[in-house]
């Protein structure tokens, strides 16, 4: 693939040990996982995170260090796991506020006969055009032709287009798999694009391929991917295991963020105290509410400062209330209530009615 021919970081260590930085995280785990015996008739769901490297033109979004976030599924081998990991990164565009931004595309690669039988159909039919093709493309047409059809040069769209098509050296286990994927995303709500020049960049891929894509990154439009790669488990020296998977950019996600002016969410209350006394009751409140009220967000001020100052930074977090404890507070067994947002006076809530007044003003 390109990444291992052009993008890998590869090196000498002082002891003559050849090294090589990861370009990406399946190939990891799943050599973690063998390692430590994870997938032996076992069903294993894994996640990851950390920094990747691949030898690349810096560009926006596009870094030769970037840090991705993975999830990989092992043992499972229907549609089924496939569309419960878009849907959980589906999900998550929601909960972000990103759904409208983000495009799935879907494509079905087949097994590896499948795509061995449709590589020569492919590769005649570039030869036949071999004028047309680019030096990348020309370079491609005799490691991976499959990859040709990733290409972004203009001129040689035409071309692509007029490509034979992988759907056509399916077979029927293969057409019906991907058939039962696509019934499950237009149950789930999900909208999707058949995209039958998506390959993506890593041989290990069979079967089920797709990515999330947006238009407001420029050419770096690929947020997040993945699909099935039921050999590779055997390629790294374990046995036959299907398993399927995906990664997310999270400096692209940033940046998309970024460009939404997405914010997290604001706490519903900033704890603010006068006085070393208050501030060990303080502390028993701020957790107290936690385990209360676990979907309302508390923060405690820590430090000092006056109760004006403590007011500001409360204003700045863009909590609604603040929690006011004091000398008075305490020997009343009461809690000042400031409201930041709005025009209301000062309320004093004894303790034991507050979690009900704070569900009532969250």
């Amino acid at each position: 693939t390109d990444i291992v021919e052009k993008e890998m970081y590869t090196f000498e260590d002082r002891n003559g040990d050849s090294l090589s930085l990861r370009p990406e995280g399946t190939a990891s785990c799943v050599r973690a996982g063998l390692e430590h015996g994870l997938f032996y008739n076992q069903i294993q769901r894994l996640w990851y995170q950390g920094p990747m490297f691949r030898h690349e033109r810096p560009q926006k979004g596009r870094y030769r260090q970037f840090h991705q976030i993975g999830i990989e599924c092992f043992g499972m081998s229907g549609a089924e796991i496939e569309v419960e990991i878009i849907l959980m990164s589906y999900r998550l565009w929601k909960k972000l506020g990103l759904e409208s931004e983000l495009s799935l595309e879907i494509n079905s690669l087949g097994t590896s006969e499948e795509r061995a039988s449709y590589k020569e159909v492919l590769v005649e039919y570039f030869q036949q055009h071999a004028e047309q093709l680019d030096d990348d493309s020309s370079r491609r047409l005799q490691t991976n032709p499959l990859r040709i059809l990733d290409s972004k040069n203009p001129a040689m769209q035409t071309l692509i287009e007029n490509a034979p098509r992988l759907a056509d050296s399916l077979g029927d286990e293969s057409s019906a798999h991907f058939k039962q994927l696509q019934g499950y995303l237009t149950d789930a709500g999900v909208n999707f694009t058949h995209n039958p020049r998506l390959v993506r960049g890593l041989d290990y891929y069979s079967h089920t391929v797709f990515e999330w894509t947006t238009s407001s990154l420029g050419a770096q439009g690929t947020v997040c991917a993945g699909g099935r790669y039921d050999g590779l488990i055997n390629q790294l020296g374990g046995k036959q295991t299907p398993a399927v998977g995906l990664a997310m950019g999270v400096e692209r996600l940033v940046l998309l963020l970024e460009q939404h002016e997405w914010s997290a969410e604001k706490p519903l209350a900033y704890i603010v105290y006068q006085g070393d006394v208050a501030k060990a009751k303080a502390i028993q409140l701020a957790e107290n509410l936690r385990d209360q009220l676990p979907q309302a967000g508390f923060v405690l001020h820590c430090g000092e400062g006056s109760l004006k100052s403590q007011f500001k930074k409360a204003d700045k977090t863009g909590a609604k209330l603040a929690l006011i404890l004091g000398e008075q507070e305490i020997e009343e067994n009461k809690v000042g209530v400031k409201f930041l947002r709005e025009r209301k006076e000062q309320q004093f809530i004894p303790r034991e009615e507050l979690d009900e007044f704070l569900i009532n003003n969250g």
